[in-house]
């Protein structure tokens, strides 16, 4: 069974910082690009970080661009978002996912991810 289990989530004040993690397991996803996302209460769900299979290409929302770092790891088929300055606005529930897509590229929309996580919580208080 495939599964995406993210954890270091938590409550951190305002300019502190968090590292997530997104380890794999029932297959490998080094080949794939890999994706972060958000969710805050009452809205949608957004784009945070993108990284391609080989780590070679990276991304980000604009709003978390500068504090937020993906990078990945193939033996441990893990990925991370290292996230910097947080702010309270950064407040949500963050999943990981995987596209199973066979190029070097990356991507930005939620219909491109295959696979899912179940989410961390991340909480910003002033």
């Amino acid at each position: 069974q495939v599964q995406l289990v993210e954890s270091g989530g938590g409550l951190v004040q305002a300019g502190g910082s968090l590292r997530l993690s997104c380890a794999a397991s029932g297959r490998t996803f080094s080949s794939h690009a890999m994706g972060w996302f958000r969710q805050a209460p009452g809205k949608e769900r957004e784009f945070v970080a993108t990284i391609s299979w080989n780590g070679g290409s990276t991304d980000y929302a604009d709003s978390v661009k500068g504090r937020f770092t993906i990078s990945r790891d193939h033996p441990k088929n893990t990925v991370y978002l290292q996230m910097n300055s947080l702010k309270p606005e950064d407040t949500a529930v963050y999943y990981c996912a995987a596209a199973l897509k066979y190029d070097s590229l990356i991507y930005y929309h939620a219909h491109d991810y295959t696979y899912w996580g179940q989410g961390t919580q991340v909480t910003v208080s002033l």
